[in-house]
């Protein structure tokens, strides 16, 4: 299956399986596929619909009714989306700015706090897009379809206490994505989502004001605190089971480097002393690298990894055995031997961190018992407003731009090209293995945003519009002025999980 729509001046282009432009057409079928689901909600229950998040099988929303909403309720909503996209529904776009926007919402008293706030801070937004479909408007900050249309495939279905709001997967294009096994990405999204709540900051807006007024120090040190907690508590965890290796993996950008090294701090705190491996010391030599199928190497690939040698030293290390880790040295792209000679003893735990590290194939010799699996990535616990959510790719984009121009020189054109890619392989890779975790460890930030505006602004300003890049640049760049920046990183400690991004810090 592929799609082929053109919006006016900005084509979408044609894409199937592997198409690096099928990130972006479906951000925008998603976003259109969400607009048509709002006005949906309204023709049948007559209520707003907040969208938290995505999961892996769709957006998870939540409809603000006085009752819940019935099985039949959510049948006729999806049949009132069908109609929409049978009819191929035009749907509008017009751009009104921001001032223009902001005095409408005041003078006829129709604007929520939210869209108040998120408007009266984001001072350097200068036009708002505007879209209408059968007499309903609402702000998308991100293009959508120009009709209902090219919505061929979707579903809801009941979750937890809302609805799921199903769409095709970028890498399967020809099928929805099936249903969740677990609910442990839910209860994580659900807890950062009641303590910003508990806080007063539920959305972009609120964020702001506080920034607003000179309280970014408590916000920073709020959410440090947040994630020491979840250091601690799961660090308790892991020694009241008795657990000898520890596994830590997560998509791109997650943190992992720092926050293994903060696991490991907290352990030896208690007496454990844990030994760190991380994974990307076991890559095969380089002239051994896989080839994909672009002719280039393959580093994101299981087979890019000596899990032989990996599986000897963790057999010899939980045997008492002296074992010879290797050190991968990047330039020349081979292992180098006789720099850690390591043995350990018999209740000394071994903490490995890596992309692979919860694919039970990089542990087959070892049993489940004596394994504890945490999975990382910063799920984002705040919103632009009720429906315009901040995508967790997009923060991690955004980190890996700012820390790969940093430490590697690369471009955040170099990046933005390479991210589809990137985002293949954490799909195989990565996000398969979620749900066999013990624990998941939520590495946002509530104030990060605010503080990568101050080191990505002036690099995706550097994509000029003559580059492929441009597109997704400046649509980051537009979405990162809704956020007041935090100039003054002095409040930051050198252990957070943000510097291992923007420097400075004292673990990577």
């Amino acid at each position: 299956m592929c799609y082929n729509y053109v919006m006016g001046s900005f084509d979408l282009g044609i894409f199937d399986e592997g198409d690096e432009r099928a990130e972006a057409l479906n951000r925008v079928y998603q976003r259109t596929l969400t607009f048509v689901y709002l006005k949906a909600v309204r023709d049948v229950v007559g209520a707003n619909t907040i969208v938290f998040n995505s999961l892996t099988s769709g957006l998870y929303t939540e409809i603000d009714s006085e009752a819940p909403v019935t099985d039949e309720q959510i049948r006729l909503i999806e049949g009132r989306v069908r109609e929409y996209v049978l009819a191929d529904a035009p749907i509008s776009r017009r751009r009104a700015s921001r001032r223009d926007v902001l005095d409408l919402l005041e003078s006829e008293n129709k604007g929520s706090r939210e869209h108040l706030a998120l408007l009266k801070y984001a001072t350097d937004v200068s036009h708002i897009a505007v879209y209408e479909l059968d007499g309903y408007r609402n702000f998308f900050f991100g293009r959508l379809f120009e009709s209902a249309g090219p919505l061929k495939l979707f579903g809801l279905a009941r979750y937890a206490d809302g609805v799921l709001l199903r769409y095709p997967h970028p890498s399967t294009p020809d099928r929805l994505t099936d249903m969740p096994e677990n609910d442990k990405l839910y209860d994580a999204f659900e807890k950062g989502w009641d303590i910003a709540h508990g806080l007063g900051l539920r959305y972009a807006g609120d964020l702001d004001e506080e920034i607003e007024q000179g309280l970014e120090s408590d916000i920073i040190r709020l959410s440090e605190r947040m994630h020491n907690a979840q250091i601690e508590n799961i660090s308790a965890k892991i020694l009241s089971r008795g657990k000898r290796v520890i596994l830590l993996a997560g998509p791109s950008s997650s943190g992992k480097t720092t926050t293994a090294k903060r696991f490991i701090e907290a352990l030896a705190e208690q007496g454990a002393a844990p030994l760190y491996l991380g994974t990307d010391d076991y890559f095969v030599e380089r002239e051994e690298t896989p080839i994909d199928e672009k002719g280039e190497h393959d580093y994101e690939g299981l087979d890019a990894i000596d899990t032989t040698l990996f599986m000897n030293n963790i057999d010899a290390l939980l045997s008492g055995e002296e074992a010879d880790l290797p050190t991968f040295d990047f330039i020349t792209g081979h292992k180098v031997f006789g720099k850690r000679v390591t043995r350990i003893e018999s209740d000394h735990p071994i903490l490995i961190e890596g992309l692979h590290a919860l694919n039970p194939a990089m542990t087959t010799n070892l049993p489940d018992d004596e394994k504890y699996r945490i999975y990382i990535s910063p799920l984002t616990q705040i919103n632009l407003d009720d429906h315009n959510r901040i995508p967790t790719t997009d923060l991690r984009l955004i980190r890996r731009m700012i820390r790969d121009y940093r430490t590697r020189g690369n471009s955040v054109a170099h990046t933005i090209r390479a991210w589809p890619t990137v985002r293949r392989g954490e799909n195989t890779h990565v996000f398969p293995y979620y749900g066999v975790a013990d624990a998941i460890f939520n590495s946002a930030l509530l104030y990060e945003l605010p503080a990568l505006r101050a080191h990505a602004e002036g690099l995706l300003a550097e994509v000029t519009p003559d580059m492929p890049e441009y597109g997704d640049a400046r649509r980051l760049l537009h979405f990162l002025r809704f956020f007041k920046t935090i100039n003054d990183e002095s409040a930051i400690p050198p252990e957070s999980v943000i510097r291992e991004f923007i420097g400075g810090s004292r673990l990577v």
